[in-house]
């Protein structure tokens, strides 16, 4: 069972499928049709919802996609539709300025932008960007050329009592009244074709344990930013379904001796202005991760636990020394993070293990990180070569270098020869062309849909260099200075 608030009511899902989308449940059995489905993959932003959840003594939304969102993750929330937003005989101020600036023609997509301006709106979120493109990079027209949507946007005027219908006192008491911290499972039987799914819904890291101990072949869930992937576009909804998302040691953020701890729960959206700080170039490599709508949704844990040879965080993390923690019922267990990976679509978890968290040292004053992403669009774009270069510095001696790239192998892998090349050296050309050279050993890249063998090998040659260009003489020491 799950209960969410709904224009104002609390609904209850007895015993619901675990892996229906939001999107089909508002189509296909509350007939709001307000919300589209454009590319069923958390790309285009067509089915962008807004969910609001506690955040302390208030109500904070957020924009997320609700084509790869499950119905188990509503659980303890509220859902705004576009049909939720404006009233009988008046438009809400962000849907009256789409049409005042002619920010619609075709329509199909102006549900989508309206929900991601909605959020913003309400400005609740202190993650949320500044730049209103950057609020809107997760949601996709290809009639206005983005211009009267833009302006729309900057011209909306908030207005207290508008803002105030959402988040008030009645919602808040709502939102407290459901999140009371009851185990949930269940077992749903596919009417249709009589398969049956299995959900949990743990509260706390022992329930997961006892649940992943008793079940080790289970799907854990947290953002669905990949496994609503496989239910959208394979057609293979998972059995067992585990969903993490109310498990609130999970979505720690701390800083411990040496560094700080994320919780494997944590959000890319709550991540990104701590990592920033920590590493400016961590920071923007997780703006360009996916728009909004998927960094609300996305975690850091379930990024490293997918095991992609693409996923952005993995390269710069594992440049940056990261430490990474399991869970289960026998107890934690840690391992650096580049040992984690073993090969294409295998990783070092044993049965009944979980994600539990990562840690990334604090800089030392001497260390230099950059971290690169090459994608045929700048933003929201998945990756065909991502690199990292964390190198410490004696002067002009590289005392210790450790490189990383991930799309250059089934795994994200370090380049060992390259680094061998570099240590110990001086932090001249001659070296940089050693190892760059040295690359060549350390990688087979594959060809692909992104990109040829011939150009990712070129790219990470290439990213070496711009990398010494960036950090040579006066520009290191300034960087260096400027901590």
């Amino acid at each position: 069972m799950i209960r969410f608030v709904l224009d104002g009511e609390i609904r209850t899902l007895a015993a619901c499928d675990p892996a229906q989308t939001v999107l089909e449940w508002l189509r296909e059995d509350l007939s709001r049709t307000g919300t589209k489905e454009g590319c069923a993959e958390g790309d285009c932003g067509a089915c962008t919802v807004v969910l609001g959840e506690l955040a302390g003594d208030a109500v904070r939304y957020r924009a997320v996609n609700a084509c790869i969102c499950f119905l188990p993750m509503l659980d303890g929330k509220e859902l705004v539709t576009v049909e939720s937003l404006g009233a009988p005989t008046a438009l809400h101020p962000v849907q009256k300025s789409l049409a005042d600036c002619d920010g619609s023609q075709c329509g199909f997509c102006t549900p989508g932008f309206v929900m991601s301006l909605f959020a913003r709106y309400q400005a609740t979120d202190a993650a949320l960007p500044a730049s209103v493109d950057d609020v809107l990079a997760g949601n996709l027209c290809r009639c206005t050329g983005y211009g009267p949507i833009r302006r729309s946007a900057i011209e909306t005027q908030p207005e207290a009592e508008i803002r105030a219908r959402f988040g008030g006192a009645q919602t808040l008491a709502q939102l407290e009244s459901i999140n009371s911290g009851l185990h949930t499972e269940w077992t749903y039987t596919d009417p249709a074709f009589g398969a049956v799914r299995h959900c949990h819904l743990p509260q706390t890291e022992e329930e997961l344990a006892h649940i992943l101990a008793k079940h080790p072949d289970a799907t854990i869930v947290s953002g669905a930013t990949d496994v609503g992937l496989w239910v959208t576009k394979q057609h293979r909804p998972p059995e067992k379904l585990v969903f993490i998302g109310d498990i609130a040691s999970l979505q720690s953020i701390a800083e411990e001796e040496g560094g700080i701890q994320i919780g494997a729960g944590v959000k890319f959206s709550d991540a990104l202005p701590r990592l920033r700080v920590l590493h400016p170039d961590l920071g923007e490599l997780l703006r360009r991760l996916g728009s909004v709508q998927v960094r609300n949704s996305g975690t850091i844990g379930g990024n490293i636990a997918n095991g992609s040879p693409i996923g952005d965080t993995m390269p710069a993390l594992i440049a940056l020394g990261a430490m990474l923690e399991l869970g289960s019922a026998r107890g934690a267990r840690q391992l650096p993070l580049e040992d984690y990976f073993i090969e294409y679509g295998k990783q070092d978890r044993r049965p009944g293990e979980y994600v539990k968290s990562v840690f990334i040292p604090f800089p030392s004053p001497q260390l230099v990180f950059r971290a690169y992403k090459i994608s045929k669009r700048f933003d929201q774009d998945i990756s065909a070569v991502c690199g990292a270069f964390a190198l410490t510095f004696d002067g002009e001696t590289v005392r210790d270098a450790r490189v990383a790239f991930g799309g250059m192998a089934g795994t994200p892998k370090r380049a060992a020869a390259c680094e061998a090349a570099l240590t110990g050296a001086p932090w001249t050309s001659d070296i940089i062309e050693a190892a760059v050279k040295a690359l060549a050993l350390d990688y087979t890249p594959l060809t692909d849909m992104r990109a040829s063998a011939n150009y990712r090998m070129m790219v990470a040659q290439n990213l070496l260099r711009k990398f010494w260009l960036e950090t040579t003489g006066s520009d290191r020491t300034r960087i260096i200075e400027s901590r």
